[in-house]
């Protein structure tokens, strides 16, 4: 028996189809929160687009602070690195991304990790610092 790898479809377009589109015709696939950011924006994503292609070019790592830039279906296969408040996050763009927002792959909140109680923050806690 062979396993096969599932294609990757966008809207019952395949990603070679849609590396063909432009940003105005990709946003009349996606949905309408991130249709409205795309069309609103396209130009601001074309020119980043045109930017990170030459940068890509130089081997010189794309970075931007704009986390609310939407990923189609050109930006496919970069590695971008995005701003997360105090640091790049480098980020690899695959296709299962598009529609998505910049931001939301690199995270500002850090997990919280939880460790014991300080000195004083429990009952039994409060006699041992008296001593």
């Amino acid at each position: 028996m062979e396993l096969t790898k599932k294609q990757f479809k966008f809207q019952g377009k395949t990603l070679e189809e849609l590396k063909t589109l432009e940003v105005r015709e990709f946003a009349k696939l996606m949905r309408s929160r991130q249709r409205r950011s795309a069309l609103r924006n396209f130009q601001k994503i074309e020119d980043f687009i045109n930017r990170a292609k030459k940068k890509i070019e130089k081997n010189k790592q794309v970075k931007t602070h704009s986390r609310d830039l939407i990923v189609v279906p050109a930006m496919v296969g970069m590695r971008i690195h995005i701003h997360r408040g105090d640091k790049f996050v480098p980020i690899d763009i695959i296709p299962e991304m598009l529609g998505h927002k910049f931001g939301e792959f690199a995270l500002t909140r850090a997990k919280i990790q939880h460790t014991k109680a300080g000195v004083g923050a429990t009952k039994g806690s409060k006699s041992k610092s008296k001593k």
